[in-house]
């Protein structure tokens, strides 16, 4: 099971290529903004006075390390698996990197769920895809100026 879940881990990612809305959210966590530095530096990044877009600096951060982790826990998980590709060494070190790869994006997702514990429109966001409209005013207030109404 985890050898074929591992192998089916980029499927999502790859899948969601076909859609236009996933290619334009995968544009928009690859540029960083001023507004995303200034972000990262702030203590009180979420009062709102930083105008984020869709996604602020914590998430664009951690879409990267997730991805990142993605390739990483792939190819060293292969390397394991057939362990014809590559002499002993090597996969003695693949399972080194695979181990502490899994670990930290385990304590990654963790930390998340428990942060999400805390935000109940945050969650039924990633469960619906929907957030009032007060919500993304206060927490992304550049992306809600892109698709809502000016207030009046």
């Amino acid at each position: 099971m985890h050898v074929w879940s591992g192998l089916a881990l980029p499927v999502p990612m790859l899948a969601g290529a076909l859609s236009a809305a996933y290619r334009a959210d995968v544009r928009r966590l690859n540029r960083f903004t001023p507004a995303d530095w200034q972000w990262l530096r702030s203590k009180e990044r979420r009062d709102g006075t930083i105008r984020v877009g869709k996604f602020n600096a914590g998430q664009k951060i951690n879409s990267w390390l997730v991805a990142g982790a993605t390739g990483v826990l792939l190819g060293t998980g292969v390397l394991m698996y057939w362990t014809g590709l590559v002499r002993l060494s090597w996969r003695s070190g693949a399972t080194f990197v695979h181990d502490w790869s899994a670990l930290a994006l385990g304590l990654l997702v963790l930390g998340h769920v428990v942060y999400a514990l805390r935000d109940p429109e945050a969650r039924r966001g990633m469960r619906t895809g929907r957030v009032s409209t007060r919500w993304a005013r206060r927490e992304h207030a550049a992306w809600a100026d892109e698709l809502l109404p000016p207030r009046p």
